[in-house]
């Protein structure tokens, strides 16, 4: 009896011992993305370190960090620079990540501006224009212009409920150079210009926010032209059977990155993870999945070819040079520096 109660004891002792591993939460985007992102990044995590994850839903925003945040979140870089400038992000030492797979300091092997204070740019992504090839079998829209054009490509279109691209389109669509755009929309003429433009699409709209939306009405015929994430509709045209295609011109890219919120529960897991999955190794795991951009240039040269579907997936990633002869780069200095104005301004007109 007396060593039954001692062996109960020992053993209570040495589960008490025994540090107990967090469950790391991280906030992301769902759907194919996510599931790429199980299979490369936070299955093999967990494997190697024993700490679980779990996932909470994510489209965006900066309410995200409010209240009882996630551990992790996988945030655009325009709201990284504005939640990182307000204080609410952790600053990290980006002296901790890993060299490249040969030899190349991280500093040296991440594309310039991939590492700011508060943050480490993993993926390169675009948002473009889809539609549904069933719906236009002869001529087909081919150029940004073209998504505000219903004389010629009738149908309601699907875009995001956000300013990003919609307005660097709109004045895209009357002609203005890419390299002039910016400096349009900072003046009250060149906002007034986006949105009469805009306007031409007055009842054929329908909001999305979660980036596999666009992707499942384009297929469901909801809609005929989308806006939405190339990864995305990458992925649904692996099987072959999928009616949308892509255009290219006047895509507009973005980084993706990985941040701390300041109210983390478990920030030193979240920087351990931060290591493991910005590796050459992952990194380019994921460009050869699903159609997004390495930040390092170590995994650039890795990608190949798809694991499943066998063929080459150089030709459809934002930055290969065919896809990226009209492509915008998303000024992220001049969102984070009028985020709030420019979004309050895009909502009201939505609610006009």
């Amino acid at each position: 009896m007396i060593r039954g109660i001692w062996l109960a004891a020992l053993a209570s002792l040495a589960m008490a011992e025994t540090p107990t591993r967090p469950t790391l939460s991280i906030a992301t985007w769902g759907g194919a993305y996510e599931a790429v992102q199980r299979e490369v990044l936070f299955d093999p995590f967990t494997a190697q370190t024993g700490i679980a994850i779990e996932t909470e839903a994510y489209t965006g925003g900066l309410d995200v960090l409010d209240d009882s945040p996630p551990d992790l979140v996988d945030m655009s870089m325009v709201e990284t620079l504005a939640a990182c400038d307000a204080g609410d992000l952790k600053t990290l030492d980006h002296s901790l990540l890993m060299d490249g797979a040969d030899g190349t300091p991280a500093r040296q092997d991440f594309a310039p501006g991939a590492l700011q204070p508060c943050s480490v740019a993993h993926t390169v992504y675009a948002t473009v224009i889809a539609y549904d090839s069933r719906a236009f079998p002869g001529r087909r829209p081919s150029r940004v212009a073209d998504l505000f054009n219903l004389d010629d490509f009738p149908g309601p279109r699907a875009l995001q409920a956000s300013p990003y691209a919609n307005l660097e389109w709109a004045l895209m669509s009357y002609g203005v150079p890419r390299r002039e755009l910016y400096d349009l929309l900072s003046t009250p003429r060149g906002l007034r210009l986006a949105f009469e433009r805009l306007d031409r699409l007055d009842g054929q709209v329908r909001w999305w926010r979660a980036g596999q939306t666009p992707v499942e009405w384009l297929e469901s015929g909801q809609v005929v032209m989308a806006s939405g994430y190339n990864g995305r509709f990458f992925s649904a045209r692996l099987d072959g059977d999928s009616p949308i295609e892509i255009l290219w011109d006047g895509q507009l890219q973005e980084r993706q990155t990985w941040v701390i919120p300041k109210g983390a529960t478990h920030p030193d897991a979240a920087l351990d993870f931060i290591r493991f999955a910005t590796t050459t190794e992952r990194m380019a795991a994921i460009a050869n999945r699903i159609a997004y951009g390495p930040t390092r240039l170590s995994a650039s040269s890795r990608i190949g070819r798809h694991p499943e579907a066998g063929f080459d997936m150089r030709p459809h990633i934002p930055t290969h040079p065919y896809n990226s002869t009209t492509a915008i780069r998303k000024d992220v200095l001049w969102y984070a520096r009028t985020y709030q104005r420019v979004l309050q301004r895009f909502e009201a007109w939505r609610e006009e």
